[in-house]
C-alpha cells in the first residue's frame, strides 16, 4: 500500500510540473521572466522530489529491518523446534 502512495505522489508531481510548464509557456510574460520562473519551479520540484525520495528510503529501511527481525525470529523458532524433535 505504501508503494501505491509513493507512485501516486510521483505521478501527481509529474503532472503538476507538466501543467505548470504549459501554463508558464502560454503566460503573457517576457522570456526572461518565464525562464526565471521555470528555474525557480524546477528548484522547488527537485526539493520536493528529494524529500519524497528520502522518506521512501527511510520507509524502505524500516520495512527491511522489520522483515529481518521477523526472519530472525522465525529461524530461532525453527531451531528450537528442531532441538525439541532431536532431544
Amino acid at each position: 500500500m505504501a508503494r501505491d502512495n509513493g507512485g501516486q505522489a510521483v505521478w501527481f508531481l509529474v503532472g503538476a510540473a507538466v501543467g505548470a510548464t504549459l501554463a508558464l509557456l502560454y503566460a503573457p510574460q517576457t522570456g526572461t521572466q518565464t525562464r526565471r520562473l521555470l528555474v525557480k519551479k524546477t528548484r522547488q520540484g527537485r526539493e520536493v522530489l528529494g524529500e519524497s525520495g528520502r522518506e521512501i528510503l527511510d520507509k524502505g529501511r524500516d520495512l527491511y529491518e522489520k522483515g529481518r527481525r521477523v526472519a530472525d525470529e522465525a529461524a530461532d523458532m525453527i531451531e528450537r523446534g528442531r532441538r525439541m524433535v532431536e532431544g
